[in-house]
């Protein structure tokens, strides 16, 4: 997730456990952060597709948990990145609306993002409502990138 705004968070799951990391931009990068995270998830840590724009790593926090794990395992800078996974966390269609809004400053129709959350297939007529200077067409290589339902 990019917010547009210069926050990020990325979190892969797989056999390896969970790593999630995240970055706020009005906090410091914190490189110890980064550095607390067992090597186990050290591909994920130096992905390019999670880098900044010049390819380094930057992290405000990072969690991860392997599968005989007791517990989390959290790194965090001591300022920032307090709300970069609210809209994670709250998980409803209310609350990207509420989000979206803010973001674009544009009223955003809640049906079409309930439409959207439950995976039914995108139409035209939803798409022009999320936006009317896209087509479904010009969605085609996105949607089969993510895997979104057809």
């Amino acid at each position: 997730m990019r917010n547009g705004s210069g926050d990020d968070w990325f979190i892969v799951f797989s056999g390896a456990g969970v790593y999630g990391r995240g970055f706020d931009h009005e906090a410091p990068d914190v490189p110890d952060v980064l550095q607390a995270v067992p090597r186990v998830f050290e591909s994920y840590v130096t992905e390019p597709a999670f880098a900044a724009h010049d390819g380094a790593p930057r992290a405000t926090v990072c969690f991860w948990r392997e599968p005989a794990d007791s517990e989390w395992g959290v790194a965090v800078s001591d300022r920032g990145g307090e709300g970069l996974f609210e809209l994670l966390i709250e998980g409803t269609p209310q609350a990207y609306q509420r989000w979206a809004e803010d973001y674009y400053e544009t009223t955003v129709g809640l049906s079409e993002i309930e439409h959207v959350y439950a995976l039914r297939p995108l139409t035209p007529a939803v798409v022009a409502r999320l936006n009317p200077e896209v087509e479904l067409a010009d969605l085609d290589a996105d949607i089969a990138d993510i895997g979104y339902p057809r």
